[in-house]
């Protein structure tokens, strides 16, 4: 329940939620920043999200949430790294997936004494 989308949650759900919250502030604060992360997500354009993001690492700041200080840390030192994963709209995940079948093709394999036909078999695996 805490990690569903608010929104998505039944009334019933939402009721049991309030509940949490009201016996800790902290889940509270916790769960709000998390939703509000999701709306940084979202952001159209990169600069939108530098100022969504902005806004957000200063919340979780504030918020005293010993769990969000190592986030805050690691946000501020690679902030606009991360806001110009906004300027790109792809990312290197394809690569990285087949980067990991071919790996488990040679662990698979235990060492595949023709080329070729490792060639062959990690074509034929991808599906080229």
């Amino acid at each position: 329940m805490l990690l569903k989308n608010y929104e998505e949650l039944e009334p019933e759900q939402r009721e049991e939620l309030e509940v949490m919250f009201w016996y800790s502030q902290d889940l509270m604060k916790a769960h709000q920043l998390k939703e509000e992360f999701k709306r940084v997500l979202k952001s159209s354009n990169s600069e939108e999200a530098r100022l969504a993001l902005k806004k957000w690492v200063e919340k979780a700041e504030q918020s005293g949430l010993s769990e969000f200080m190592r986030c805050v840390k690691v946000f501020r030192s690679w902030f606009s790294e991360i806001v110009n994963a906004f300027y790109v709209p792809y990312t290197n995940s394809t690569t990285e997936g087949f980067n990991n079948k071919i790996k488990v093709l040679k662990r698979n394999g235990f060492g595949y004494r023709n080329f070729e036909r490792f060639r062959k078999r990690i074509l034929y695996s991808c599906g080229r």
